[in-house]
């Protein structure tokens, strides 16, 4: 038998969408006046307002004329009734509703009323008619964002059932969504199923369902309009009830506040059981809380003390560096920055005030300090006081950077140039490329460093300079621009030869563990440093490798190590060889355990 051929449906004529257009419009006035007016009346109970999609015309009854639909405007209007003592509060949706339908039989429209506890109600018995209208529905008046939450929930729930039915066993609404509360975002949590996963393991099914799951987030986002931030919390089911049984906080909040928009059967049965007291904290769960809050307070204390030391401190301390570096000393160790800016600065030049000297000293000391662990703890009232000083402090070094740019201006052309020829030569050799022909060195240099190939282009632009200067060629404008560009040249690549050294230092660090104290080992090339423990860093030990083994340490201290840091080439890469190991322990003892 031959199938009809295929018609396309018919397109409404271009007068009849005019029409379809101006009965949409006409409907939206009517719905805005019917807000307007109960939000005059009634504007205290009202915490939504929504245009709902056309009614369905009841079924006709056989032999009888059809029933007109006098009222095709539908509304919804969501009632707080949070603070009743009975919820939901019927007896508030019935009256509410009686005063608007008053004045909603005047404007043509029929009110759907619903309570704040309604809705949630009717979630907690899978019934979700509601939701589905919010869904479809024009948001006219939401200044809780409530029914901007429902919507924006209901539809990434189903975007996701749609894609992962098979997996979820629970979305779940919570935080103030229910409350009648204002809140800065919405959040809503999807428990996966992965009791019966073969073919990944538990974690790769919840990392591949969670890119998905909150990509289709930022897509109902869109789709809906809602500009309040939309949070997806992901947790497999295992997971999840561990987490029951360990007490966690954030679950049984969770249990207790959230509200099921999708539910297998999960979500609900626990909420139960923890409203009944079923589900109790175990002993090992109150514990591991109780022990978690002592944890997170040493941790923060710890933080609040890198942060006040070690930030601050590297914060001012390469600046100074830079000054120095600036007026043509090589970068100084720490300890020697502070002793060379007042030899310099303050005494020699007189260009500096001492109270900055003693600024840089205070932090560096209240740093080593720390590593020494002879301060433990910092309030913030010192916080403070030490940001103030370092603010002051930096806004000084700029200025002092006018002054020595100013004071350097009557330098040579040629001792500038010499200048930066030494600094990369010096750079160089210490990275192991031949500066024979330096713009070819360099050039490997920055190609080894990725560094951006602007850098060459300088130097080529410097030498041109130079020759140009030599000719008599170059004016002084010119050559103060030269100057000041050289010495920015210097000061970038010194710096990342400082930054790439600090990183190597951290990496050729190995900790250990021994005698239940922590200890610290520093490779270098040739040599290695020992500090048994780490709250006695001034107590230090060295040690030559010579043929892959330790020659008899010798005690060190703190300003050779600084020292040598500076000199010496830190290793790529570090190899702690059976032979090291063996004679560590020698040295340290048989109990020694790497810390990776």
């Amino acid at each position: 038998m031959n199938q009809p051929p295929y018609l396309p449906p018919k397109l409404p004529t271009p007068e009849e969408q005019e029409k379809i257009k101006a009965k949409i419009e006409k409907i939206k006035v009517k719905a805005e006046k019917f807000k307007e007016k109960i939000l005059k009346t009634h504007k205290k109970q009202i915490l939504g307002v929504a245009l709902l999609p056309p009614m369905k015309a009841e079924p006709n009854v056989p032999n009888q004329p059809p029933k007109p639909n006098k009222r095709e405007t539908q509304v919804l209007v969501v009632v707080d009734d949070s603070k009743s003592k009975l919820q939901p509060d019927f007896k508030l949706r019935d009256k509410t509703f009686s005063e608007l339908d008053k004045i909603a039989q005047a404007n043509d429209i029929y009110p759907e009323v619903y309570t704040v506890s309604e809705i949630k109600e009717s979630l907690f018995d899978s019934k979700y008619e509601v939701l589905q209208m919010v869904a479809m529905s024009a948001i006219l008046y939401d200044p809780m964002d409530f029914l901007g939450a429902l919507k924006i929930s209901e539809v990434h729930k189903n975007m996701v059932l749609q894609k992962f039915e098979k997996y979820i066993v629970s979305y779940v609404a919570a935080g103030s969504l229910f409350r009648g509360e204002k809140s800065n975002d919405i959040d809503v949590y999807v428990v996966i199923d992965d009791t019966d996963v073969r073919r990944m393991t538990r974690t790769e099914l919840r990392d591949k369902l969670r890119s998905l799951i909150i990509s289709q987030g930022f897509e109902a986002s869109a789709i809906t309009g809602v500009k309040k931030d939309f949070h997806v919390q992901i947790y497999i089911l295992t997971d999840f009830w561990e987490s029951v049984k360990d007490a966690h906080p954030v679950i049984f909040t969770l249990l207790r506040d959230g509200v099921p928009i999708y539910d297998r059967g999960v979500f609900t049965p626990w909420r139960l059981l923890l409203n009944m007291g079923r589900i109790r904290p175990s002993p090992e769960a109150i514990d591991m809380q109780m022990d978690m809050g002592e944890k997170l307070l040493e941790r923060a204390k710890k933080k609040l003390l890198m942060i006040a030391g070690e930030d601050l401190y590297y914060g001012i301390l390469n600046p100074s560096q830079a000054a120095l570096m600036l007026y043509g000393i090589s970068p100084p160790t720490p300890k020697e920055t502070v002793k060379l800016l007042e030899e310099i600065f303050v005494k020699k030049e007189k260009i500096l005030e001492q109270k900055y000297v003693d600024t840089l000293e205070k932090i560096r000391v209240f740093f080593k300090n720390i590593e020494h662990g002879k301060v433990k703890e910092i309030t913030g009232a010192e916080i403070d006081q030490l940001l103030l000083d370092s603010e002051a402090y930096l806004k000084r070094i700029k200025k002092l950077f006018k002054q020595i740019e100013k004071k350097t201006e009557k330098e040579t052309f040629t001792e500038m140039y010499s200048a930066l020829n030494n600094t990369l030569k010096k750079i160089l050799t210490e990275e192991g490329v031949s500066y024979k022909k330096l713009d070819l060195g360099f050039k490997k240099f920055i190609e080894k460093e990725n560094l951006p190939e602007s850098l060459s282009d300088s130097l080529k632009y410097f030498n041109k300079a130079y020759a140009d200067f030599k000719a008599k060629k170059l004016i002084k404008a010119e050559s103060d621009k030269v100057k000041r560009e050289v010495r920015t040249f210097i000061r970038t690549i010194t710096e990342h030869v400082q930054r790439k050294k600090f990183f190597g230092i951290e990496r050729a660090k190995i900790k250990f563990k021994h005698t239940g104290k922590i200890g610290e080992i520093l490779m270098l090339k040739d040599q290695i440093f020992i500090i048994k423990d780490l709250k006695q860093k001034d107590k230090i030990q060295k040690a030559d490798i010579v043929k892959g083994k330790l020659t008899t340490p010798k005690e060190s201290n703190r300003d050779e190590l600084d020292k040598t840091l500076v000199d010496v080439e830190v290793p790529q890469s570090i190899s702690l060889t059976t032979q090291l190991f063996e004679d560590l322990k020698k040295i340290i003892g048989k109990d020694i355990e790497l810390l990776l």
